[in-house]
């Protein structure tokens, strides 16, 4: 078993990078001119939309890339929940029986979700354009299973709120299926769910339904897996800086490839998180601490930013674009970083919901973006 191919910090500056994509996107895109992003089904008029806007530029070119692109922040920390679970249980140490170790981890996810699930719907309700919550939906948000619902992006509210489901249905997975398990066996469960996406219609919600769920996100979360298994720290660290800035380069050029064809475009998510790592290896520790400093409140970031959006997305639609969003990001890290001085001042149990690993320890659970968030 190899020594840690990624260090806290690294992992915390991933979680940082992804956490700022995620929240950004999901302001972004909320704004009737942006690009809109093919994220759980795959609209080539979304791509061409895209290709139009890289090629005008403006001033609003950064809005339609964050839109377009910054959900692929959830990849990354799927990819992370993947290497903290290897790099827990596979080295030696105790593996709970199936049924108490999704029970505590369900329990960690609904200790995060629900503070923030409370406030929001408080502040939606006496707010304009209040969401119409059924009581079966708000239950199978509490229970996490609402990413089971026929046509879920039109009952999951707020929208990122998608992410505690899929997390918990990969924490199941992991424990009855790949935990310590060979490398085969994880890779053809990566491929049979590539291929069940494959198979669908790109706009059909079948695929929908397949992406808010672990199908979606399993090709990430297994490449952790492997990363944490098999990636020697010696190799990894003997590589030059110059040369992640290369993998960088064409990684990033292999993730707009994927853009431009629907079976191509279910390997994006791969080519992100490639292209997230290789960033955070080539960056200097200098530029990687507000990364890192950002990775740990993630956690909070997320369960905070749906509230804030809905507060200053008015500012952006009424025309200043820049001043909603910029107003928006500081108030989410203040808020989000506030929360945590808060529970850090509380007794009781240590770690997030997903943390994990030793090199991972506050990672895992804390981003995605759905279609309502």
């Amino acid at each position: 078993m190899s020594a840690q191919c990624l260090s806290v910090s690294e992992c915390a500056a991933l979680r940082g990078i992804a956490i700022a994509g995620i929240v950004l996107h999901n302001y972004c895109h909320w704004l009737g001119f942006a690009v809109k992003e093919n994220e759980y089904t795959f609209n080539s008029a979304n791509t061409a939309g895209l290709w139009r806007a890289m090629a005008a530029g403006g001033a609003d070119l950064p809005v339609h890339l964050l839109s377009y692109f910054g959900h692929y922040g959830v990849p990354v920390f799927l990819f992370l929940s993947g290497y903290g679970l290897s790099m827990k249980y596979e080295r030696g140490g105790h593996v709970p029986p199936a049924l108490p170790f999704v029970r505590d981890h369900y329990a960690k996810l609904l200790r995060m979700m629900l503070p923030g699930f409370a406030a929001f719907a408080v502040f939606d309700a006496i707010t304009p354009g209040a969401f119409h919550f059924h009581a079966e939906y708000i239950i199978a948000q509490l229970l996490m299973l609402i990413n089971l619902a026929p046509h879920p992006s039109s009952v999951i509210w707020p929208g990122p709120y998608w992410f505690f489901g899929l997390m918990l249905q990969l924490y199941a997975v992991y424990r009855l299926a790949l935990c310590r398990r060979g490398w085969r066996w994880a890779v053809a469960v990566a491929l049979a769910c590539w291929a069940a996406q494959a198979v669908c219609q790109p706009m059909g919600n079948a695929l929908n339904c397949l992406r808010y769920n672990c199908v979606g996100g399993m090709v990430p979360f297994v490449a952790g897996l492997l990363a944490a298994r098999y990636v020697p720290a010696g190799r990894v660290l003997a590589v030059g800086r110059k040369w992640w800035w290369a993998l960088l380069a064409c990684s990033l050029a292999v993730l707009l490839a994927c853009c431009a064809s629907f079976q191509a475009w279910l390997w994006a998510p791969l080519a992100a998180t490639v292209a997230t790592v290789a960033a955070v290896k080539a960056l200097p520790a200098v530029a990687l601490r507000p990364l890192s400093w950002l990775g740990g409140v993630s956690a909070a970031m997320f369960v905070v930013h749906p509230l804030l959006r809905k507060v200053f997305i008015p500012i952006s639609r009424r025309g200043d674009v820049y001043d909603g969003l910029v107003l928006y990001a500081v108030a989410t890290v203040a808020v989000a970083w506030m929360a945590m001085e808060v529970v850090k001042r509380q007794k009781g149990p240590k770690g997030g919901a997903a943390a994990d690993a030793p090199a991972c320890p506050k990672g895992g659970a804390g981003t995605q973006s759905a279609q309502q968030s």
